[in-house]
């Protein structure tokens, strides 16, 4: 692969997935680190990305896919309510790790009266709870990546690599009786940080998320205790989850309170 052949690939990759590390990229273009750090630094000066701590960023991405605003406009009565449901599952004054996904931001906006503690790479978790005297929340440290409303790089892995918690709440791209999957690839390393983090797994999922399959692997069924869905979703994965031993727990105008059903 020639020098232009490779700058390309690596311009369309983070065209795909906006951020990616050093060694992600360097699997990527089948190349050296030192070879991708030179290659990074021709297309910074170029104007087509920014070089941050440990990987690269695209300038101009073509699409608002990712952007946490369009994210939060998909679903958002199903995420409301599956947020209610999931903080109703959360005890007083427990530790809680959140996530930076959309869904998991709806259960943050129930979870005050809980008086929890919190960690969390979410710059609008975080944003949420800046005034609130009852919650205590640590953000983990990284580089803020303004379009996703998140903390992410290598010092986010390592702060939650020391992190312990009673409860980490998380979202996904996808699941299936395979496992739960993601999109983004830079929030993989992350989100695996926390699943070794927390005594329990919860995902949130709306019910676009049941049968679908993202890029990356993030864990299997067995590191997942409770799913929080709407009651759209397919109610034969639904029973085949439960069979497999996790817990679903289906929120509708009928059950605010998150039951089975």
């Amino acid at each position: 692969m020639t020098a232009d052949e490779r700058k390309h690939r690596i311009e369309a990759y983070l065209q795909r997935v906006e951020f990616a590390s050093l060694e992600e990229l360097s699997q990527h273009v089948e190349a050296s680190v030192s070879t991708v750090r030179r290659d990074l630094s021709v297309l910074e000066a170029a104007g087509e990305l920014r070089r941050t701590h440990g990987g690269a960023r695209i300038v101009t991405p073509k699409t608002d896919e990712f952007a946490f605003s369009a994210r939060d406009t998909h679903q958002l009565s199903e995420k409301e309510l599956i947020g209610k449901a999931c903080a109703n599952l959360i005890g007083s004054n427990q530790s809680v790790i959140l996530d930076a996904g959309t869904t998991v931001y709806h259960v943050a906006r129930h979870l005050e009266e809980k008086a929890p503690q919190i960690v969390t790479n979410s710059l609008p978790v975080a944003n949420l709870f800046a005034s609130a005297n009852k919650v205590e929340v640590i953000l983990a440290g990284g580089v803020i990546y303004p379009r996703l409303g998140v903390l992410v790089g290598p010092m986010t892995v390592e702060a939650f690599s020391k992190m312990r918690a009673d409860v980490a709440i998380m979202s996904a791209g996808g699941i299936t009786l395979e496992g739960v999957t993601n999109s983004h690839t830079l929030l993989i390393d992350i989100q695996r940080a926390m699943l070794k983090a927390a005594q329990k797994i919860i995902f949130c999922l709306d019910h676009s998320k049941f049968g679908r399959q993202s890029v990356s692997p993030l864990c299997g069924l067995d590191m997942v205790d409770t799913i929080v869905t709407d009651n759209r979703a397919p109610h034969e994965l639904v029973a085949a989850l439960r069979e497999r031993g996790v817990e679903v727990v289906v929120a509708s105008h009928a059950h605010s309170n998150g039951e089975e059903i």
